[in-house]
């Protein structure tokens, strides 16, 4: 897997901005996989055009626009990861801030609503020919989500609001394929991370790939990466992607694709297009980042 976050692609369209590789006009989409991608993740908010939400009036990253760029990607012949936010707006390790629609229902009734969103959002892309192949549960949920009821302090709730999105999930005809991933922002902070999988795991929370966000400003070195790595894959059947990283593109894919005996699934990019170290210049020609990807092409799984 050799994937990149392009949940930005929208918006940043909608301003004019087009893309170019080699000085050739493209699809941003097919420009990535002609440099090697074969995952595109999406995040999707509950309600973003609520006055509180990410983009009030607006909407982006809601289920319209997801279901639009479900079908550009499917389209270019790429897989799908949908990163559910469970949130009107961006959730991560220091905010998980509950969807408005759902403040005020007692926890059996957020369980049931949390499972229900779920599937009709699955359900939606199933009906348009593009199910996800890979589904987050939450997104940095290491504090947990949908707070505070789904707060890491209260972690037997947690564990309930994790299972109901699985069961989302599953309860949509033609899923059996698709692989539902946990995802962590604690790339390096090994002791952590096992507590955190091994409360998810012994409450009876499913998966079929971990999930590590490395950002070396929060998730320590790249040594500490390696480290939690080689132990993780020495604890969990599960295989293991980088689902969120910018800087040391080199070293992260580096250390995916050589070390582990294949036990690392692949890297996604978070936002390339536009952040951070990105590898299209404002002017939207690509540039040296996206040429290193392309010596990654014989290792993509």
């Amino acid at each position: 897997m050799i994937g990149a976050d392009i949940s930005f692609l929208p918006q940043i369209e909608s301003r004019g901005i087009k893309f170019y590789d080699k000085g050739q006009l493209k699809d941003p989409i097919a420009i990535l996989k002609d440099h090697g991608f074969n995952y595109v993740r999406l995040r999707i908010f509950n309600n973003p055009e609520n006055p509180e939400g990410y983009a009030p009036g607006e909407g982006w990253c809601d289920l319209g626009h997801t279901l639009i760029m479900a079908k550009r990607i499917k389209a270019q012949d790429m897989k799908f990861l949908l990163d559910f936010h469970y949130s009107d707006t961006w959730a991560d390790p220091q905010k998980q801030y509950k969807p408005k629609a759902w403040e005020g229902l007692n926890f059996e009734q957020l369980k049931e609503a949390l499972k229900q969103y779920t599937r009709r959002v699955i359900a939606a892309l199933a009906e348009q020919g593009t199910l996800p192949d890979m589904v987050q549960i939450g997104n940095e949920i290491n504090h947990g989500m949908v707070w505070p009821d789904g707060h890491v302090g209260n972690v037997d709730q947690l564990a309930e609001l994790i299972k109901a999105g699985v069961e989302g999930v599953k309860g949509v005809e033609g899923v059996e394929g698709v692989k539902i991933m946990l995802h962590v922002a604690l790339g390096g902070q090994h002791d952590e991370t096992v507590q955190w999988l091994d409360q998810m795991m012994a409450r009876g929370c499913e998966s079929d790939v971990l999930g590590l966000s490395f950002y070396p400003k929060w998730h320590g070195s790249l040594s500490d990466l390696k480290n939690n790595l080689g132990k993780l894959i020495q604890r969990y059947p599960q295989p293991i992607c980088l689902v969120e990283y910018s800087h040391m593109k080199e070293e992260v894919n580096d250390l995916a694709f050589s070390e582990f005996n294949d036990r690392i699934m692949g890297t996604c990019i978070w936002e390339p297009l536009n952040t951070w170290e990105k590898v299209f210049e404002r002017d939207g020609n690509s540039n040296d980042f996206l040429l290193i990807y392309d010596r990654y092409n014989q290792k993509i799984r």
